[in-house]
């Protein structure tokens, strides 16, 4: 069994560039099959679930960092690579037993509904066990993924993979939103089964996902004489003074992001009460922004380099966080919705630069031949600190919802008084304001990582409003059009150069 094993995972000697194309479409065509699995059982659609089984924030929190916590089984799954070197294996099988507990997860409005309570612990054990099993099936991809793709094409390729499978996603999106919207509106009392057929479908997809993978060629792994210790191989990364830097802006920055972010759809639904189909369309919106900026990022990475897509994505993907406390003053108000659609535009784009990034700048630091220890040791911290983030912010979530803090302009005279509410934060509103806090000492953090081809922020932002203005006139040829559509771009364009000149100044002090 085992050498038969063996033989239908066999690494690959030397790879022809026949070859080496139909591994990269593979490669994509898997990426877009994981993100139709992960827009079918997660975001929207796992937390609507879980409030109908009876979820708090702390277990909105929870759900949000298992598949973080799990990443400590990167630990072993190191050391397996390393000893068996069957990287497309390794991936395949445990990634294939991870999807199928979402057929589990789908089976619990049919077998745990009437029992109460029963439900919620059912789906903790069971997304425990798929992000425990996909922890080691991602630990090995990615060193797999190092070794296959040419370093000069990693942004390019990337981006575009992330661009179609976002489209996917997008229009996915749509369809599971109106399922659930139309399943509801004729089937309230079995509401819970709309989510089972999302689940379901979604595991489906995800396997398909491995037949592509299956087709990918694998890169025989470098030797490095014998594999040393787990304790050196975990401590390899810890070693290099420059990744060593870019694990101290990750971690902060990992933890600032899942700090806040598992809750905004809990704000949209319950502080906002937003309904479901509403939430899915800000949702798309954001996606469409994403897609159609992913590859302008990619060029830019590719041109520059990743440190400074980061450097110019991040602060805006925390501008967008800190916009949240002020959709409401205190309720919704007549610019709650154009901010909020405001915020999920800009979380696109700069979600798209963040994303692509974080994942390029990784592999890129990663020495070819050693990427397994590396990536599994930013991975495994990385995740710790976003699993850690989502548990506090639960918690934080649940000390602050009685919480209020607000500020008052008086103003009074002869027969006359006003009083307006300047400010006004609670709840959710304090956590936003926390993860925005350590974003920015994570972004400071940054600036001490060394990369290859980085420049400043100013010359990144100058190159992305060229891209931006050029897509905008592609887009739309009729002037007035293009100078509303372009406005937004310009305010972002002038936010970023405050803050370059800000960072500018602060490092040369």
């Amino acid at each position: 069994m085992i050498s038969k094993l063996r033989s239908l995972f066999q690494p690959s000697e030397s790879i022809t560039p026949e070859e080496l194309d139909r591994g990269l479409r593979s490669v994509i065509y898997d990426g877009m099959c994981t993100q139709a699995m992960g827009v079918l059982t997660g975001g929207a659609f796992l937390v609507a679930f879980a409030l109908h089984l009876g979820a708090s924030n702390f277990h909105i929190g929870l759900l949000a960092g298992i598949p973080f916590l799990a990443q400590f089984l990167q630990i072993p799954a190191v050391y397996l690579v390393e000893k068996v070197r069957y990287r497309r294996g390794i991936a395949i099988i445990f990634s294939g037993a991870s999807r199928l507990f979402w057929l589990v997860i789908a089976a619990i409005p049919l077998f745990f509904l009437s029992h109460l309570g029963a439900g919620l612990p059912v789906l903790i054990v069971a997304l425990v066990l798929y992000a425990g099993l996909g922890a080691v099936s991602g630990t090995s991809w990615n060193s797999w993924m190092r070794d296959l793709i040419p370093e000069k094409l990693l942004g390019g390729f990337f981006s575009k993979r992330l661009m179609l499978s976002t489209g996917l996603g997008m229009v996915l999106t749509l369809i599971a939103g109106y399922l659930v919207d139309f399943w509801g509106g004729h089937f309230p009392e079995n509401q819970p089964y709309a989510y089972s057929i999302l689940f379901a479908a979604g595991c489906l997809v995800g396997m398909l996902g491995l037949y592509f993978l299956f087709r990918t060629p694998e890169p025989k792994m470098e030797m490095h004489g014998e594999a040393p210790p787990l304790r050196e191989l975990l401590l390899r990364p810890l070693k290099d003074i420059n990744f060593r830097r870019l694990l101290l802006f990750s971690v902060p920055w990992s933890f600032a992001i899942n700090l806040a972010a598992p809750f905004f759809t809990v704000y949209l639904l319950v502080r906002l009460e937003y309904s479901l189909s509403s939430v899915v369309l800000l949702s798309v919106l954001s996606q469409v922004t994403n897609m159609f900026f992913v590859r302008i990022w990619g060029k830019l990475s590719d041109r520059f380099s990743n440190k400074s897509v980061l450097l110019v994505g991040g602060p805006l993907f925390l501008l967008c966080i800190l916009a949240w406390p002020f959709t409401t003053m205190p309720g919704k108000y007549s610019l709650t919705l154009p901010l909020v659609i405001i915020i999920h535009i800009f979380t696109g784009i700069s979600l798209a630069g963040v994303t692509l990034g974080t994942g390029n700048i990784a592999l890129k630091l990663s020495p070819r031949g050693q990427a397994t220890s590396y990536l599994a040791a930013s991975g495994m911290l990385n995740s710790l600190a976003a699993g850690i983030a989502s548990l506090i912010g639960g918690s934080i979530a649940v000390f602050f919802a009685t919480k209020e803090l607000s500020l008052f302009l008086h103003w009074s005279e002869t027969n006359t008084q006003i009083g307006i509410q300047a400010i006004s934060f609670e709840g959710l509103d304090f956590l936003f304001i926390i993860a925005f806090v350590i974003g920015l000492y994570s972004m400071h953090r940054l600036y001490l990582v060394s990369e290859e081809g980085e420049v400043t922020e100013r010359i990144v932002i100058t190159e992305l409003t060229a891209e931006m203005m050029q897509q905008m006139k592609s887009v739309s040829t009729v002037g007035g059009l293009r100078q509303l559509t372009s406005f937004p771009l310009y305010i972002a364009r002038d936010s970023l150069r405050k803050l370059s000149r800000t960072n500018n100044k602060r490092r040369e002090k």
